[in-house]
């Protein structure tokens, strides 16, 4: 491992449906383990980053309306097209964490994973 890399920042994106919020009908449900866990993420020293398939603005929208907004670097729309030399998939230094998994991880834990 290079001695460099448990210093360099983590760069978190967070998706908004069926992450922060789940839908049923009208209704809005937060996500509160979810919510607790970017509160955490943000005083660690993550940089994160918001994002959904329906736009910044409706990004950070759910951020404020749940509190939250401060922690994000930038709100951004979800990409549509990738253009890298990369399958995603193949992307280092690159992990998926599902939702419901993500409250008891840390930053730490997600450095220890990267590395």
């Amino acid at each position: 491992m290079n001695s460099g890399t448990s210093t360099l920042p983590i760069h978190v994106f967070v998706d908004v449906d069926d992450t922060l919020v789940r839908s049923v009908g009208s209704k809005r449900i937060p996500m509160p383990s979810v919510i607790e866990h970017i509160r955490e993420l943000h005083a660690q020293g993550a940089v994160l980053f918001c994002w959904s398939a329906g736009g910044a603005e409706y990004a950070r929208c759910s951020a404020e309306e749940f509190g939250i907004a401060q922690c994000f670097t930038a709100f951004l729309p979800k990409p549509n097209v990738f253009i890298d030399d990369q399958k995603a998939a193949e992307w280092p230094r690159t992990i998926l964490v599902h939702p419901s998994s993500c409250a008891s991880l840390s930053l730490g834990d997600y450095r220890s994973k990267l590395s």
